[in-house]
């Protein structure tokens, strides 16, 4: 098997200074030297909390085979006796690495962006391809300016098929990192209110989310969604950019890649989809008619890429939400009975909370069953943040939620809107929602958890978790198990 690189080919890509004796081979790229793998070259990268020239001893002993370092902190690393390449700029020199690495490879070359809804239709095109090819993805949302190089760096010369997660929230972002990726398809799957505390319009987010169209390669595509708003500007963005072959999806009726119809199916959707004239009946093994809609834009990439759609329509029916981005847990109550979680801790913003509190509509609840819906702050919303949150109050009531429980500063605006009628109860944060939700759930609930990532509603997912795996032969449980 061929190594990734080697240590003669990474110091050509970058420029760089070998010193030391260097290995022959390099098995994978990291910049972390707790999850670094035996052979991994370690690149010290300075972040705005870390700087990796501190750990490159720890890189050492969990079995770095090269140190890619800056040229000023050599002095203080002199002792290590590691083999190293010496550059300028280590995180420059990992964009070079990355340059290198795409330049090498023969893959179809696919970059998503958009609002919501890119790392699950990156993963579901890593399940739609897998059954074509072999695949090279980014890994969790590696989609900024160190993830995306990173990722570019770590492709392996002679995969099939390369699919790159690209995320901004200021302008001028993406147009850097897609210059890097140089798609051969370009997917943008919807346009969104999120990081609009950046931005002055939803027009503004689109714009800056067509930079993706300034990396096209010559004769590649543009795959848009019809049924957005900003679809006309970003129509005329991407043949502005000079990208002859622009397609869309959706339920429009002159979308490229058409829904037909959709019917949900327990914890699956299936698909009817009318695409280069033929029908496609599938299944995609998540609920949610935003899931269906990041699944037309999948199979079109699918089809622009010159993959077998038949294989990968089939694939898809292995495609689960993943944790955070709508995982369906089920847990056994102590009581007896299960609890359902649906995980969407991840992240937040209007149009995504929406369609959770869709998902929560649509959820099987059992006789004595509720429906709960667990509550945090949207951020990044600027001074739009009140008017936004607010405006959850209608999605609240069409979710049937009968328990609604909310925590942060940005959501008391929707605790405050919602009808007496409705059960609810606001507290500060995560810390005080947890023995809340806890001592609440009961046989037959179904529990929605939702908010921004760093509000930490992870945490109260674990927790659930915790206890009911601990205690799920019927014994007695106390929050102190947390």
């Amino acid at each position: 098997m061929s190594p990734l690189w080697t240590a003669e080919a990474l110091a050509v890509a970058m420029g760089g200074r070998p010193v030391g004796a260097q290995p022959a081979r390099i098995g994978g790229i990291s910049i972390d030297s707790r999850t670094l793998q035996p052979g991994d070259a370690f690149f010290a990268i300075k972040g705005e909390t870390f700087d990796g020239h501190d750990f490159a001893t720890a890189a050492i002993k969990a079995g770095a085979s090269l140190l890619v370092v800056a040229e000023g902190k050599l002095p203080a690393l002199g002792r290590i006796g590691a083999p190293m390449i010496v550059v300028p700029d280590v995180l420059a020199a990992l964009e070079a690495a990355g340059i290198a690495a795409r330049a090498r490879t023969r893959a179809k070359v696919i970059g998503v962006t958009g609002s919501v809804g890119k790392t699950t239709a990156k993963e579901a095109l890593r399940k739609a391809l897998g059954a074509c090819g072999s695949v090279h993805a980014s890994d969790k949302s590696f989609n900024n300016h160190w993830g995306v190089p990173l990722t570019l760096a770590r492709m392996p010369e002679d995969c099939d098929y390369a699919i790159f997660e690209i995320g901004m929230n200021h302008p001028g972002e993406i147009r850097q990192l897609v210059s890097f990726v140089r798609p051969h398809v370009a997917i943008i799957t919807a346009i969104a209110a999120a990081h609009l505390g950046y931005f002055s319009s939803l027009e503004e987010i689109a714009r800056a989310k067509a930079e993706i169209f300034e990396g096209v390669v010559p004769g590649g595509h543009a795959l848009l969604n019809r049924d957005d708003k900003q679809w006309k500007l970003l129509d005329k963005a991407a043949r502005d950019a000079g990208i002859e072959h622009v397609w869309s999806f959706g339920e429009n009726g002159r979308s490229t890649f058409r829904l037909a119809s959709f019917e949900a199916d327990g914890d699956a959707s299936n698909v009817v989809m009318k695409m280069a004239g033929q029908e496609i009946t599938f299944t995609i093994g998540a609920p949610g008619r935003h899931i269906v809609q990041n699944a037309l834009a999948v199979m079109g990439a699918v089809y622009l890429s010159g993959a077998d759609i038949h294989k990968a329509s089939s694939a898809l029916a292995e495609f689960r939400a993943e944790r955070g981005r709508g995982q369906r847990t089920s847990l056994k109550h102590p009581s007896g009975g299960e609890i359902v979680v649906i995980d969407e801790s991840y992240n937040a913003n209007p149009t995504s909370m929406k369609a959770a509190l869709s998902l929560l509509a649509a959820a099987a609840v059992p006789a004595g069953g509720r429906r709960i819906a667990v509550l945090g702050d949207m951020l990044e919303l600027g001074n739009h943040s009140r008017k936004l949150h607010e405006a959850l109050a209608g999605p609240v009531a069409q979710s049937q939620a009968d328990i609604v429980l909310t925590a942060g500063k940005e959501i008391k605006a929707l605790a405050d809107m919602l009808p007496e009628n409705v059960v609810s109860q606001h507290v500060e944060g995560v810390d005080a929602l947890k023995p809340l939700l806890l001592d609440m759930v009961r046989p037959g609930d179904v529990v929605m958890i939702k908010s921004s990532n760093s509000m930490g509603f992870s945490r109260l997912v674990e927790a659930l978790k915790q206890i009911f795996a601990a205690t799920g032969d019927g014994a007695a449980y106390s929050n102190t198990h947390v």
